[in-house]
């Protein structure tokens, strides 16, 4: 039975690692660079993600903080 699990498991590793090698590629091979880009990208998708969160569920999680205090 392990064997099923493994290689699932296997091809994901095998994914993280191609995109890793991919963002350094990216990034001249500078690993440093390929990083600062990554925290970049992963910075505006949060940002983006805040942006199309409906007002309501902002004005929720805000409301909530209050009720709890």
């Amino acid at each position: 039975m392990p064997e099923i699990n493994a290689e699932p498991q296997s091809n994901h590793a095998d994914q993280l690692e191609a995109a890793a090698d991919q963002a350094i590629a990216a990034c001249g091979g500078d690993t440093r660079e390929a990083v600062k880009a990554l925290i970049i990208a992963n910075h505006l998708l949060e940002e983006k993600l805040r942006a199309s969160a409906s007002s309501g569920y902002r004005r929720l999680r805000r409301d909530r903080r209050d009720w709890y205090d």
